[in-house]
């Protein structure tokens, strides 16, 4: 007989615990296995996305002979010691060089920033880098580096630049206002952008300085200067940007 109490016992026990878990899903409202609770309350706005498109032609990279920019008046024509004073280049200095083509900024910016600065030599073009790492060797340059970028980015290291300078290159960058993004986070506090160009329409190797402030100033940028002294050299602009405030 004891074991026939011990039975009812259990099956009694199986029933208060049965009824327990069917009173626990009718109070908290029971689902399928596997399906998933739907949220009651209010749904996240979506993040919107950033328009950097640009309504104007860019021209093609330069594909000719890189030899042709290391003529011999061209520091005196375009005064690039005035330039480089005007971007704060100097001694210890970290600047980058942006569609650096020959080098023949690189090389005269790693002569002003010395042993302890550093220039690096920025482009999309395979040849160029190529061209300038042959010069870094015979010139025995401790100082430089090249770095092979991409279109819409300078893929430098963040915060690590003091000075910039995009010469007679920014009618060809394809992306403008996405690749000075990706420039503005590689700039120090205090850095400068310059950008020397002649005038033009973006697809004829020139683009009208009111274009270039536009873009920048969608990209994050304020102008700070913009002189005319390089007109000697067919450039008909030196246009100074910085991180606008908040930025």
């Amino acid at each position: 007989m004891h074991w026939i109490f011990k039975a009812i016992a259990g099956w009694i026990a199986f029933k208060i615990l049965l009824l327990a878990v069917l009173w626990t899903l009718a109070f908290n409202g029971w689902q399928p296995f596997g399906s998933a609770k739907t949220a009651t309350g209010p749904l996240a706005t979506p993040t919107p996305s950033v328009d950097d498109s640009i309504d104007r032609e860019t021209s093609d990279p330069y594909t000719g002979n890189l030899e042709r920019f290391d003529r011999d008046d061209r520091a005196e024509k375009l005064q690039v010691q005035k330039v480089m004073d005007l971007l704060g280049i100097k001694e210890g200095s970290r600047v980058a060089d942006i569609g650096a083509g020959s080098g023949w900024f690189t090389m005269i910016a790693a002569d002003r920033v010395g042993a302890d600065g550093r220039v690096f030599a920025v482009d999309i073009s395979e040849e160029s880098v190529k061209f300038i790492n042959e010069k870094i060797s015979r010139e025995k340059r401790t100082n430089v580096e090249t770095v092979l970028s991409k279109p819409e980015d300078p893929l430098l290291e963040a915060s690590s630049i003091d000075a910039v300078l995009i010469l007679n290159t920014y009618h060809e960058i394809a992306e403008p206002i996405t690749f000075l993004r990706n420039l503005r986070k590689a700039l120090k506090s205090k850095a400068l952008v310059g950008i020397i160009e002649r005038d033009g329409s973006g697809g004829n190797h020139g683009i009208d300085v009111e274009v270039v402030k536009r873009e920048a100033a969608r990209a994050g940028f304020e102008t700070k200067e913009v002189h005319d002294f390089v007109k000697a050299d067919k450039m008909d602009y030196f246009l100074i940007i910085v991180p606008a405030s908040g930025n």
